[in-house]
């Protein structure tokens, strides 16, 4: 199971995804205010919410090759064949898809925290709340991935079951920036629920994708 997370973790940076999760956050830090004009004190309101929602469409962009590829190449069969139960192999993805995906985010969103002239309690409470809910937005992609494997347009799909899913964390991630220590309650426990909950919907959905 290490190596498998080490795996994930070695595809996701080679692979290029660090690269365009970086510049995908600082196109959105870029454009926005050119989208509302410069008064840095809209900016300043809106752009914890702008960040998360910007997060939320980062997790889109690996989930078609977080199971797919290794369905079709056999890599899950292998592992049931070894023993490894299935919810455990889904946990090893979630948890290497997370370090592949939280800290290319978390920089990317300090960055631009830092274009949109947000001040250092926003932008505390911002990387607090990125800490704990990326857990669940890693745990959610891989499920989604997981869903939609071998299913043409995967990820379309992907997007149409992802995001509804991600409304609670994006809710309450915003709203910890206003709402402090509450706010971050509320996203750890939904953030808990998804990490606890996916893998045994990501096991479910690659063994009968193995079928």
């Amino acid at each position: 199971m290490i190596a498998l997370i080490l795996r994930d973790v070695r595809r996701g940076y080679t692979g290029g995804g660090a690269t365009l999760t970086l510049g995908f956050f600082l196109l959105v830090a870029i454009l926005f205010p050119f989208a509302i004009g410069p008064d840095a004190k809209l900016l300043a309101r809106v752009g914890g919410g702008v960040i998360w929602a910007a997060t939320l469409l980062a997790a889109l962009l690996p989930v078609e090759r977080l199971i797919g590829p290794d369905l079709e190449t056999g890599v899950f069969d292998q592992l049931a064949v070894r023993g490894h139960p299935l919810p455990i192999v889904a946990a090893a993805k979630m948890a290497g898809h997370w370090l592949a995906f939280a800290p290319p985010v978390m920089g990317a969103a300090l960055l631009s925290a830092a274009l949109l002239g947000l001040d250092g309690p926003t932008i505390l409470a911002i990387m607090a709340g990125l800490a704990i809910g990326t857990p669940g937005l890693a745990a959610l992609a891989v499920a989604t991935g997981a869903l939609t494997a071998g299913l043409r347009g995967a990820g379309a799909i992907a997007g149409l079951v992802l995001l509804p899913l991600a409304i609670p964390l994006l809710i309450f991630g915003a709203g910890a920036i206003e709402s402090g220590m509450g706010g971050l309650k509320l996203l750890g426990a939904v953030s808990l629920l998804l990490v606890a909950g996916a893998p045994f919907v990501s096991a479910a959905a690659i063994r009968i994708g193995m079928e």
